[in-house]
């Protein structure tokens, strides 16, 4: 059998029993326990953030490629928040503003991004759009806790901190969203995820949801 190719990159993880134990079998058992606590209030919310969304003519939901544990592709789930074809409009706005070309360069986002509709900035102001990734957290593809889930052409930039990314499921909140939401660069988000992957305990990622709370009672929409 053919190796994978990420499993040559080199990146240390923690290797304590107790961080050991989680990171194999706590951590899973940890999301669908939450999961379940909080599926019978996400899901009127995901319904009628749908219907909202599905007012103007489009498609409710946004379904985008990601890369997951042990590079594995999946379909990662969003209620849409930009307007239809906004991929394709993409290199057009990054064309026409050098400036906009620079932030996306530096960042991989756009802030005051022009494709995005009058809902879908109060949906990324209270984070709503991302709810739908509950299905990807009990498909077994994502974390509630993690690294931020990368596009293939993200993940070709994120340079020697591939297999931390690649070792964990990616999460739907984590040290970036807490803690650099608000601007940080391309290499300062792969930093904080590195530090996530190499440090991973129940007691970080019970901190971290606590302080997504936090953040979400303070929102940025960033």
């Amino acid at each position: 059998m053919a190796k994978n190719a990420f499993d040559t990159l080199s990146f240390p993880l923690a290797r304590n029993g107790p961080a050991q134990i989680y990171r194999s079998y706590g951590k899973r058992l940890f999301d669908l326990t939450l999961c379940a606590l909080i599926l019978p209030i996400a899901l009127p919310l995901i319904a009628l953030t749908w219907f909202i969304v599905r007012l103007d003519g489009g498609p409710g939901f946004f379904a985008h490629e990601r890369i997951g544990q042990h590079g594995k592709s999946f379909i990662c789930w969003k209620i849409r928040t930009m307007v239809p074809g906004a991929e394709a409009r993409l290199s057009e706005i990054l064309r026409a503003d050098p400036a906009k070309a620079a932030e996306w360069a530096h960042m991989y986002k756009l802030d005051n991004d022009p494709r995005t509709t009058r809902i879908g900035r109060l949906l990324r102001l209270l984070s709503l759009d991302e709810l739908p990734q509950i299905w990807n957290v009990l498909k077994g593809e994502m974390s509630l806790v993690g690294p931020r889930p990368m596009t293939h052409s993200e993940f070709s930039q994120h340079g020697s901190f591939k297999r931390g990314y690649l070792a964990l499921r990616p999460g739907i909140t984590g040290n970036w969203q807490v803690h650099a939401r608000k601007g940080a660069s391309r290499n300062q988000r792969f930093t904080l995820e590195a530090q996530y992957a190499r440090n991973l305990t129940f007691v970080d990622d019970l901190s971290l949801l606590v302080q997504t709370i936090v953040v979400l009672m303070n929102p940025s929409g960033k």
